[in-house]
């Protein structure tokens, strides 16, 4: 075990670290507790001591995940058309992230920090597309298509399933789409 990893003053934030760069290589699955701690260069006891098991860490990389995303859409915020941009920019800078958070199986979703930033993001996200709503009985619909819309350009992006992802500029795509999607809305 190297004693400087382990005495370096944050062994938690060492140990999410070690998870992101597994999670960036394998996927989100694709790794065990005992692979961080070497990743990490701890015991391979302190990832269970800090965190209990898998889903725990994973619980953790979730509600960091939702607080910087919270963060991002809240300074989009003014603006309804860089709210979408916003989460597709998140979802391509911080990957790791992005890929645990979207799946509620891999962690523990009534963990109360997961909660909080959540519903922070979430209503981000229900203000700017009820903005676009052209009646509130259509709030929810638009969201759904608002999300959807966003969302599924991120992981298509992220997928290299779309031809323009290996050298275009995903920003100005999905600020173009976004505007055509809901420009009549507006």
């Amino acid at each position: 075990m190297s004693q400087q990893a382990y005495h370096h003053g944050n062994l938690r934030r060492a140990i999410i670290d070690a998870a992101l760069q597994a999670i960036s290589e394998s996927g989100p699955a694709g790794w065990s507790l005992r692979e961080l701690a070497r990743r990490a260069g701890v015991s391979h006891a302190a990832p269970a001591h800090h965190f209990g098991d898998k889903q725990g860490l994973l619980t953790a990389v979730a509600a960091e995940g939702f607080e910087m995303f919270a963060e991002t859409l809240e300074r989009a915020a003014e603006d309804v058309w860089e709210v979408g941009v916003a989460y597709v920019r998140f979802a391509i800078d911080h990957r790791p992230y992005f890929e645990v958070m979207f799946r509620p199986e891999l962690y523990r979703v009534d963990d109360p920090s997961v909660q909080s930033a959540h519903q922070r993001a979430a209503q981000v996200l229900v203000t700017s597309a009820s903005s676009l709503s052209p009646r509130p009985a259509d709030d929810r619909l638009t969201t759904i298509a608002a999300w959807s819309l966003a969302h599924g350009f991120a992981s298509l992006w992220l997928s290299g399933a779309l031809p323009e992802s290996a050298d275009g500029d995903p920003e100005a795509l999905a600020r173009s789409m976004i505007r055509l999607m809901f420009g009549a809305l507006r």
